[in-house]
């Protein structure tokens, strides 16, 4: 099953994604002669939307779309006069038909992450939300290093559900009470609580609280773990709208920042791999997801679609953003770059690609066989 929502997950994106350029180059007066459901080879045509075949394939990890003259090969055979060409088009609209790829995936997150909100995801709430929400729960938010609760297991993400010490018992999802259940045996007394980690397994763990490990308040004995109240609160279409607007600006931005100190250390061989996922580490953590609810797994799809729009906005050859690049280039020069060099260094981009994600997808399977 999990396979099988990870193969819908990346046909949804990339078929958004190729939408956005067929949507735009149609309107920029390009001929599309075709847009695919998944990869050659062609098992059907299933409609027309004027000149373009609508077409399902074979191989269902995605899709494409093929603009009339976008290699120069097309163009060249047609003698070059043709004005629906991508080339023949003015050199903005080449470049509004590169970057409506990107731009697809950005609002498909948008709708992602709104519709996330409407569904109700896990996050901190408040002392009002507490009443109307479900699935609440005591969550572990941070962990002092060397502190009891760190040497015990405990880890951000967790949830405490119970906890007893001998004499008294806490169960609930009120930090100030947690806080002062752990504080009241004075450090005297091993606390057992019972945690779900983030995993969803269960576990009894043992800490003992001790003092001094709170620089506000050294004289209280403390596991030294920061913890809160979470639980799911659906937004209104409304809230969400505008929640979701502002989350997913919050979310290019760190994944812009994140990118660009991964692509830096690629190039300076300083790249830290382990924070770096390919198919099936991505395939293992959607399906994850999905297991924890619908909000969760719109959550995770947003994450990628940003992920994937950026990537593709870099300027590497073969992809949008080389591409686009080129286009920069030719505006700049007043002329066509060669076909000949074009294509030599879009294949040099594509074979970077295909070596990255080699060592990314053996990293994956490094980590589960190990």
């Amino acid at each position: 099953m999990d396979i099988l929502i990870f193969i819908a997950v990346i046909v949804a994106l990339i078929v958004v994604h190729e939408f956005g350029h067929f949507i735009v180059a149609k309107l920029s007066g390009m001929r599309v002669d075709e847009f695919g459901l998944g990869y050659p080879p062609r098992a059907a045509i299933i409609g027309h939307i004027g000149e373009t075949i609508l077409t399902l394939n074979w191989l269902p990890f995605g899709g494409f779309v093929k603009i009339f003259g976008e290699d120069g090969e097309q163009e060249a055979g047609a003698g070059g006069k043709d004005a629906h060409s991508f080339t023949r088009r003015p050199r903005i609209l080449q470049a509004l038909v590169l970057v409506a790829g990107i731009t697809m995936n950005l609002l498909f997150a948008y709708v992602l992450i709104t519709g996330a909100l409407i569904a109700g995801t896990p996050r901190a709430l408040s002392q009002d939300e507490i009443a109307n929400a479900r699935n609440v729960a005591l969550a572990v938010a941070n962990v002092l290093p060397a502190s009891p609760a760190a040497l015990a297991g405990l880890l951000p993400g967790d949830s405490i559900l119970s906890a007893e010490d001998g004499h008294f018992a806490f169960s609930g999802a009120d930090p100030a009470a947690f806080t002062s259940f752990v504080a009241n045996g004075g450090g005297n007394t091993t606390i057992g609580m019972t945690v779900r980690h983030a995993n969803g397994e269960e576990e009894i763990i043992f800490a003992r609280p001790i003092a001094g490990i709170i620089p506000s308040d050294p004289s209280r004995a403390a596991l030294g773990v920061e913890v809160a109240t979470i639980g799911i609160v659906p937004l209104s279409l409304g809230a969400a709208i505008i929640e979701g607007a502002s989350l997913t600006w919050s979310a290019i931005v760190l994944t812009a920042v994140g990118l660009g100190h991964f692509f830096l250390g690629v190039f300076t061989l300083s790249a830290d791999l382990s924070q770096v996922a390919g198919p099936v580490g991505i395939a293992g953590v959607v399906g994850a997801s999905a297991a924890g609810g619908l909000g969760n797994l719109l959550s995770l799809v947003a994450i990628i679609s940003i992920n994937l729009a950026l990537i593709n906005l870099i300027p590497i050859p073969a992809l949008d953003g080389g591409r686009l690049l080129f286009v920069i280039i030719e505006s700049i020069i007043r002329r066509p770059i060669n076909p000949n060099i074009a294509r030599a260094v879009n294949a040099a981009g594509f074979v970077f690609l295909i070596l990255l994600m080699l060592v990314v997808t053996a990293h994956d399977l490094f980590k589960i066989f190990t």
